[in-house]
């Protein structure tokens, strides 16, 4: 059998998110497997280099999946866009080595999320943004924002209470994006990198920015979170319709 990885973009909107679930028929993975399966007729597993939630979406998500076909990798493609709903799209399909696996050799992600501060209404993004609706302070945003670069404990920012595994991540980067319409805070959009990420853990870091940014919480409170692992010291965890997934990073 051949080892396949392919890119997609997905509006998570109406789905339960990626993983396929035994009481729901609305997930990504389940989408892309029924098809996969129609089209070389015995059962195929797809396997996504993460899990993303219930209205979650995904502008670089990487799956990979093994078949025994004839089909050219564009062929592939252009099945599976054929039949698949027209919110989930494959960007690209390549033949990869045998023991390629998409989420154990995925090294990093980048997330994107959006924050829409103005009461003007942004009618045709409204499922791809959070509406906060009040200005926040950008400058104190990023000065929190620095507390979280680099390699830390992130349980306080995971909404898992006991964690099997190691709770422990980096993050490499965390950009925060002001834009303005005639002179007035609009949008905010915070990028996140790292070499992974905890159950929630990018959306709890954007919720416990904006309460900062609001002046609800303080900067230094962002180190207090990362000692004591905390849950109830972070913020909210913001709203899944504002959160992308924007690529995924091998060796």
């Amino acid at each position: 059998m051949k080892n396949y990885k392919m890119v997609i973009a997905y509006d998570g909107t109406r789905y339960d998110g990626w993983q396929k679930q035994g009481n729901t028929e609305k997930t990504i993975q389940g989408k892309l497997e029924l098809i996969l399966e129609k089209m070389v007729g015995q059962p195929v597993e797809v396997h996504g280099s993460g899990r993303t939630d219930a209205g979650v979406h995904s502008k670089g998500q990487v799956a990979n999946f093994h078949i025994d076909t004839k089909l050219s990798c564009e062929e592939i493609q252009n099945y599976l866009n054929m039949y698949l709903p027209k919110d989930i799209g494959v960007l690209s399909v390549t033949e990869v080595p045998e023991r390629f696996h998409s989420r154990l050799h995925a090294v990093g992600k980048t997330y994107e999320y959006r924050i829409i501060t103005s009461k003007v209404p942004h009618v045709f993004e409204r499922n791809y943004v959070y509406f906060y609706e009040k200005p926040l302070d950008v400058y104190a945003m990023r000065q929190a924002s620095l507390s979280l670069i680099g390699e830390h404990d992130f349980l306080g920012f995971c909404s898992l209470k006991k964690m099997k595994k190691s709770s422990i991540r980096t993050i490499t980067s965390i950009e925060i994006e002001e834009i303005q319409m005639q002179g007035v805070q609009d949008e905010i959009r915070i990028t996140v990198t790292g070499n992974g990420f905890l159950y929630n853990m990018v959306r709890i870091i954007v919720g416990t920015l904006i309460e900062i940014g609001a002046g609800n919480k303080k900067s230094e409170d962002i180190e207090t979170i990362l000692k004591t692992k905390n849950r109830q010291l972070a913020g909210m965890t913001a709203p899944a319709s504002g959160l992308s997934l924007k690529e995924v990073y091998y060796e």
